[in-house]
């Protein structure tokens, strides 16, 4: 037969490993208190849990107010209605000319200064020397039928005199004349700061059906007669112009020129575990584009009014500068809920054991006699093999009170094949005197015989 080849050392190690692992899975692990007699320890124990105790008592629950559920995001409406007259150097303007769009949404715009190109008619003239690749010397510099998406219109292939100056341009067929050769600039701005805005806002939190408005339910026309003060006149949502400039920061003079984008930020932060006049609105202006990004900042945007004149189709082309207003309104509401509340207090609980995590660790590293601690922490009780059933007689000593008899001394092999030979030479000897050949005779304990 052949010889069985021993397996190789790593498999059996790596079964050994593997029945370690399968048997440690199966451990259970319950902690063991070690009071350690160390007062700076202490001291740190108590400070770490203290400094825990008021982090949950006054950031979670006093601050955050983690007690309550909340709700995010209201649902809300704004309507607003600027009024007011401004006057430039050639007309009067008012509130249907110079705030776009006028439906009176949540962002609209207050025009402040225009540029006016007069009288405009579809025709050939020359390009605007602004655009990339309209200044030429002859008609070669000009492509027939070339179209420049930064341009004005459908280029002709010659090669025509400027509006002003001694330059040319190639000749477009467009709206003429371009915007850059008769525009007029005319400023709004003079009255604008004494401009009133008025901003309707009614917030709704679904979850607990709680609604609330800016304005205050009374029955007079309070709002003719008054303006916002965060004070005096909280429910009085009309606000100047000038004031809404002022509060973000910025210059109206230089904001009316080159134009801008303000928010006017409605904050509502309702606690509805109080009452109800306890929920106002919060008020904050800030100015939303970059104004320090010469190519990002600034508004501006062009319309344009048609008109018919002998016949021939006639437009005024107006670049509007002015003042964007975003109106945005965010907020939350909170209310006690017993869900969060429970989920938080265990959180604070399980906390309180990081101290004796710390502790330990500090224990178990850097004190001296840290081996003696971890000695004394971690042991190790293996379960003991099950033993056999007790016989009746040793059943029955225990429900009496009394000592079990002896457990019978089972012989041995070598005994047997010894015991034959001391009934050779004592042919009479009983089955008692056989016992008392291989073990001393013993006492009846208590007279347990006698059962």
């Amino acid at each position: 037969m052949a010889a069985v080849e021993p397996k190789p050392p790593e498999t059996s190690a790596a079964r050994r490993l593997a029945r370690g692992c399968w048997s440690a899975f199966w451990d259970y692990e319950t902690p063991k208190v070690v009071v350690v007699k160390d007062r700076p320890l202490g001291v740190v124990y108590r400070a770490v849990q203290l400094l825990i105790l008021l982090y949950f008592v006054w950031y979670v629950f006093i601050v955050q107010k983690s007690y309550q559920d909340r709700e995010t995001g209201p649902e809300s409406s704004v309507i607003t209605k600027v009024k007011g007259i401004s006057i430039s150097e050639h007309k009067v303007w008012d509130v249907e000319e110079y705030v776009k769009p006028p439906e009176g949404g949540s962002v609209f715009s207050i025009i402040t200064r225009i540029e006016v190109t007069p009288s405009q008619t579809l025709g050939t003239c020359p390009e605007s020397i602004r655009v990339s690749n309209a200044s030429c010397d002859s008609d070669e510099d000009c492509k027939a039928g070339e179209l420049d998406m930064l341009g004005n219109g459908l280029r002709t292939g010659r090669c025509v005199p400027y509006y002003y100056g001694p330059s040319k341009t190639c000749e477009v067929s467009a709206w003429c004349p371009v915007e850059d050769g008769a525009s007029v600039s005319q400023f709004l701005g003079k009255m604008a700061p004494n401009f009133t805005i008025l901003i309707k806002n009614s917030i709704h939190y679904p979850k607990f059906r709680f609604s609330k408005g800016n304005i205050a339910s009374r029955k007079d026309n309070y709002l003719k007669h008054c303006t916002f003060d965060e004070l005096s006149d909280l429910y009085c949502p009309i606000f100047k112009l000038g004031f809404i400039v002022q509060a973000a920061g910025e210059n109206f003079t230089e904001l009316a020129h080159k134009g801008g984008v303000i928010g006017v930020i409605i904050n509502w932060d309702c606690d509805l575990d109080l009452s109800a006049s306890k929920c106002n609105p919060k008020y904050s202006f800030r100015r939303l584009d970059p104004k320090h990004v010469p190519a990002s900042s600034g508004y501006n945007f062009r319309f344009a009014k048609y008109y018919n004149v002998n016949g021939t189709t006639s437009r005024t082309l107006i670049k509007a500068y002015g003042i964007r207003i975003d109106v945005i309104v965010h907020g939350q509401a909170g209310k006690f809920s017993l869900i969060p509340t429970i989920i938080n207090l265990a959180t604070a609980l399980t906390s309180i054991g990081v101290g004796s995590f710390l502790c330990d660790w500090i224990l178990l590293t850097f004190m001296n006699k840290n081996k003696v601690y971890s000695h004394k922490k971690f042991d190790k009780v293996c379960t003991p093999p099950k033993q056999a059933t007790a016989s009746w007689p040793v059943t029955l000593a225990l429900v009496l009170g009394q000592a079990p008899p002896p457990t019978p001394h089972h012989p041995s092999a070598s005994q047997l094949s010894a015991r034959p030979k001391q009934m050779v030479d004592g042919p009479g000897a009983t089955v008692g005197q056989w016992f008392s050949a291989s073990e001393p005779p013993q006492q009846d304990p208590k007279g347990l015989a006698q059962l």
